[in-house]
């Protein structure tokens, strides 16, 4: 729906509201393609004399027409008006932005003509961003943990795992700590005991539609068959490319994500591991550091160690608001 369409179409019409408010908030959402509160609308219309609710961008005639109840229209025809900024948000403010920036100009007059919505940016270049999967879509290290002391009456607590190499963790030697990580594939507490971080299947749909996701993990190619699964049935549809590194991996080519990046485009990483951060953001990669609740013990480097291109996050919330700005400041 064009915006100037929108606007007509709001002001010939009137929101009849009864005295008392509904327990739940009312949702509009078939103008704006998200959920609109009821007491966000609100806040942009105004009673008239009829006391019915009009848009308060709207342009009456001199005196509102309350015998048949509708707006009146100036005789010279519609007056231009601003928008109506119904919603005041980083959504809103992040499609209007765009929406502004791809607008044409028809003899001095602004053609707003289709209003971008977040799934129409795939047109005009969406920014592409890269996705770690171990601790920032699945809690791959508590659940080997947990596999760990129970197969190996190795008891760790999270809180232990300063570096992720492991066999410093568990005492013993590298090959060791290979083939226990290797065996934990195999079982239920890999197969199905990692879960979603919270949160990130919720901002990663938001995200999809102003930003190209893939998966760019350091994960063997041994377990490839069962990550990709998992993530069809975790984030169905969100992913363009889902790219392994095969990190520790005992046999086969190794790639660093630095390059599998590169490859991508990408222009943003999201990963929990300071090390590949740091190998990113000196090949200009910008960085979320992802520390979930500041609960990661080997994500501790100093911010003031971290490169510029280097920016802690703690949750997904923070992630989403990292991904906004940086489309609205671009």
């Amino acid at each position: 729906m064009a915006a100037h369409s929108l606007t007509r179409n709001l002001c010939s019409s009137h929101f009849h509201m009864q005295s008392h408010r509904p327990s739940q908030p009312l949702l509009f959402e078939n103008c704006c393609g998200f959920p609109i509160s009821a007491e966000l609308v609100l806040r942009s219309f105004r009673r008239n004399r009829c006391n019915r609710f009009g848009l308060r961008a709207c342009v009456q005639s001199h005196k509102d027409n309350c015998s048949n109840g509708s707006l009146g229209t100036n005789a010279k025809g519609p007056t231009p008006v601003r928008r109506p900024q119904v919603l005041n948000n980083v959504e809103i403010d992040l499609v209007d932005g765009i929406d502004r920036r791809y607008s044409t100009t028809v003899q001095g007059e602004p053609q707003w003509g289709n209003p971008l919505t977040f799934h129409d940016l795939s047109s005009r270049g969406k920014l592409v961003v890269a996705v770690d999967v171990d601790e920032v879509l699945g809690n791959f290290v508590s659940a080997l943990n947990k596999f760990v002391a129970d197969r190996y009456s190795s008891n760790h607590s999270v809180s232990e795992y300063h570096v992720y190499e492991f066999f410093r963790i568990w005492n013993c030697s590298r090959d060791e700590a290979n083939h226990r990580v290797h065996e934990f594939f195999k079982t239920p507490y890999f197969k199905v005991g990692i879960w979603p971080i919270p949160g990130a299947q919720s901002t990663l749909l938001k995200l999809s539609r102003f930003c190209h996701l893939s998966v760019v993990t350091s994960r063997q190619n041994a377990i490839k068959e069962h990550t990709l699964e998992w993530i069809d049935k975790h984030f169905p549809g969100l992913f363009q490319e889902i790219h392994f590194g095969n990190h520790f991996a005992l046999d086969g080519v190794s790639r660093s994500k630095e390059e599998i990046c590169k490859s991508l485009g990408a222009t943003v990483l999201i990963d929990d591991n300071p090390r590949y951060a740091i190998e990113c953001a000196k090949a200009g990669i910008r960085v979320l550091l992802f520390d979930y609740e500041n609960s990661y013990p080997w994500c501790k480097t100093e911010t003031e160690d971290l490169p510029p291109l280097v920016t802690k996050v703690y949750n997904w919330e923070d992630v989403e608001k990292q991904l906004t700005s940086l489309v609205l400041s671009s």
